[in-house]
């Protein structure tokens, strides 16, 4: 699987070789700020950053080629051209549309078993528990690096497959329709998972069973043999007439992967895990809430797929993950300190349900307080969904209070109890204020939860600042049990 003249022009048929150095091995990078050595740099234009902008920085960082459109060959001609010495310099029309093809004819080189996950919540976390499985077998696979799972992610990761590789598991992101198609197309997997569908993304997307169908769309380019795996716990998923073979995870006994028996003790989850007619009781994992659970259960069918052991799947299961901004524990290093639930990757109404809820289990000597932010994407739903965090707010007995961050979020104030008081910040420098403040004379427990962009962006400086960017804490003192799991449509 060489990276060569000819793989280059048949899968860029209208590519111009202005200089044909090739690399031995094919790496992709369309990031200035983090290029490496033996990269080739795709200058892709975006809505406010030019990657061509950046083409000396790149070369004198040691990338070993370029891929550059015609329309901006004049930036090439600014370069001092000794940079271009025994490099690859590939002229296209669209970059883009350059990087797509190069991904989608890499992938058509292997006959490896390739997993696509997709859902509204949980992929990332599936993704990580199954890369954990596969490391217990020892099994060596190509895993999408963080969150990158949009067509560019997931275009980069692709191009990451090496002959080596016996499984690839890839997160496959949307936000608009007919993105999910587009993904596909690329990435071409055998083996399909939804997590979950929720709302999120709900205004590119539509209403929950348009984000299904959209969702749906992982099994588009199936062959008869290739398998799904689906939530069965919820009945968009669970009640769509298939083609192919699907597998259903969940909490109900119609399901052939099943968790039963659930219960949380502060930040630790047990319970009996079912597959097909096998029953493994007092199965440990790191966790909250129940979402966590059904991400272990589609990791679960998954490696039940590819013939992996129960007793290797459940070693793997309950190995830790750690994922920045998923429900994260941390120390606070100024003031009296305490103890900060990071959880401000991203938010949509079930995953504050159930942060919420995991949250409000944890009991402490610590003033509890949650700081909120938007949750993003919602379209004109927005206030609505907004006003039910603040019914969920009242149902929770652990609280000494709400600190809200952001527009939407403020729609909370007009739902909560009485006897729950919510401080209102601008920004997250004031939020940051308020909570040094309070962190003089107390020790708090914190739990920050927000959307990926906008205010959130302040919340992770929030965190960053009390934490001083400490690593993560097992607050074993902190966290005791309190009642049992409750399940959680998510």
């Amino acid at each position: 699987m060489r990276f060569d003249k000819q793989f280059l022009m048949k899968a860029v048929p209208n590519a111009i070789l202005k200089y044909e150095n090739f690399p031995r091995y094919l790496q992709i990078s369309v990031d200035s700020r983090t290029i490496n050595t033996d990269d080739v740099f795709v200058a892709l234009k975006g809505k406010r950053v030019d990657g061509h902008d950046f083409i000396s920085e790149v070369l004198a960082k040691g990338a070993v080629g370029l891929i550059i459109e015609e329309s901006k060959l004049a930036a090439l001609a600014k370069i001092d051209h000794s940079l271009l010495t025994d490099k690859l310099v590939v002229i296209v029309q669209d970059t883009m549309q350059a990087l797509i093809q190069l991904a989608t004819a890499w992938r058509e080189q292997f006959d490896c078993a390739v997993i696509g996950i997709t859902g509204s919540v949980g992929k990332s976390s599936t993704k990580e528990i199954l890369r954990n499985i596969l490391d217990e077998q020892g099994i060596a696979s190509c895993v999408s690096y963080g969150n990158q799972n949009s067509l560019i992610g997931a275009s980069i990761n692709v191009l990451k497959m090496r002959e080596k590789h016996k499984v690839a598991v890839f997160e496959l992101g949307i936000s608009a329709r007919g993105e999910m198609a587009e993904l596909v197309k690329i990435v071409k997997p055998t083996i399909g998972v939804i997590t979950a569908i929720g709302h999120s993304h709900m205004a590119g997307l539509g209403a929950l069973s348009d984000i299904a169908e959209e969702k749906r769309m992982i099994f588009k380019f199936f062959k008869e043999n290739n398998i799904g795996i689906i939530n069965g716990d919820q009945t968009l998923l669970s009640q769509i007439g298939y083609i192919h073979p699907v597998i259903k995870f969940g909490f109900k006994t119609t399901n052939q992967i099943q968790a039963r028996k659930i219960r949380i003790a502060g930040n630790k989850i047990q319970f009996t895990l079912k597959v097909y007619q096998q029953k493994f009781t007092n199965v440990k994992i790191n966790g909250s809430h129940e979402g966590v659970v059904y991400n272990v259960l589609g990791a679960t069918a998954v490696a039940c797929l590819l013939n992996i052991s129960p007793e290797i799947i459940i070693r793997g299961i309950e190995r830790p993950i750690n994922l920045p901004g998923r429900f994260q524990i941390k120390s606070i290093t100024m003031g009296q300190g305490g103890i900060i639930i990071d959880d401000c990757y991203n938010a949509s109404p079930e995953s504050v349900k159930a942060a919420l809820l995991g949250f409000d289990r944890m009991s402490s000597d610590y003033k509890k307080i949650v700081v909120l932010s938007d949750m993003n994407e919602l379209g004109g739903d927005a206030p609505f969904w907004h006003r039910q965090i603040g019914r969920i707010l009242a149902k929770m007995s652990s609280l000494d209070g709400v600190l809200l961050v952001g527009k939407h979020i403020l729609e909370v104030e007009k739902t909560l109890p009485i006897n729950l008081k919510a401080t209102v910040s601008l920004n997250w420098e004031l939020a940051l204020d308020f909570l040094q403040a309070k962190l003089k004379t107390e020790k708090l427990l914190l739990l920050v939860k927000g959307s990926t962009f906008g205010y959130t962006q302040g919340l992770a400086r929030l965190v960053a600042n009390l934490t001083n960017d400490s690593s993560n804490l097992e607050p074993v003192q902190i966290l005791t049990e309190v009642q049992d799991a409750k399940n959680l449509s998510l």
